[in-house]
């Protein structure tokens, strides 16, 4: 019997949904799979080495039936998980996505050079906001207070282990996301040479939530 949509923690066999949804929403907020060859790419870089590494703070929006169409993941410490990508996540996932080399040719090598270099996540413009996070949900679940409730389950877990800051990083051409990040708190934080991407930044309080 179904009841009615709720966060959770992720569990384990959440895996297949959170990769799914991670591919339907990577391109700008829109379906990767019309534009990689290998659309797959996306969760290997930003869902799976993160309910992998630090699985305690991944929590997913069930939709009453056990399914996870959302889901809000991230890391306490972005240094730390950086090392700890490249010392254990990658050696599981390189030889399926191998480091073409040289300048990128292909939508595909852009986001392959991004899984093989995670020491992009240090920026020391970021170093007060040591948090940072993944938020995601398929498009029927959205504009319905789904991803506010996900962002309060995050931000508290984080509180709660006494992390003082989060960060993103989220293409500046998903103005919809954009629109929803003003309105949770987050604000702008100036990196250089941002490329495609706008960073944003907000405390772990609660107040606004």
């Amino acid at each position: 019997m179904a009841s009615s949509p709720s966060i959770r923690p992720y569990r384990p066999e959440d895996r297949e949904a959170l990769d799914d949804i991670c591919i339907r929403t990577a391109h700008d907020g829109q379906d990767s799979r019309p534009f990689y060859a290998d659309p797959g790419i996306f969760p290997v870089i930003f869902a799976a080495p993160y309910v992998h590494l630090e699985p305690e703070l991944a929590f997913v929006l069930d939709d009453g039936r056990g399914r996870a169409v959302g889901y809000i993941l991230g890391t306490a410490d972005t240094p730390r998980f950086a090392r700890r990508f490249r010392e254990s996540w990658l050696p599981l996932v390189a030889h399926r996505h191998p480091d073409p080399g040289g300048r990128p040719r292909t939508p595909d090598e852009v986001m392959i050079q991004l899984l093989h270099r995670p020491e992009r996540m240090v920026v020391a413009e970021l170093a007060a906001y040591p948090a940072h996070l993944h938020i995601d949900l398929l498009p029927d679940w959205q504009g319905r207070g789904h991803g506010r409730a996900l962002m309060r389950a995050f931000l508290r877990a984080l509180g709660d282990r006494g992390v003082p800051a989060v960060h993103l990083a989220m293409s500046t051409a998903n103005t919809s996301a954009r629109a929803f990040y003003d309105r949770v708190g987050f604000h702008e934080i100036g990196v250089p040479d941002p490329g495609p991407v706008t960073c944003l930044g907000r405390t772990t309080e609660l107040r606004g939530l």
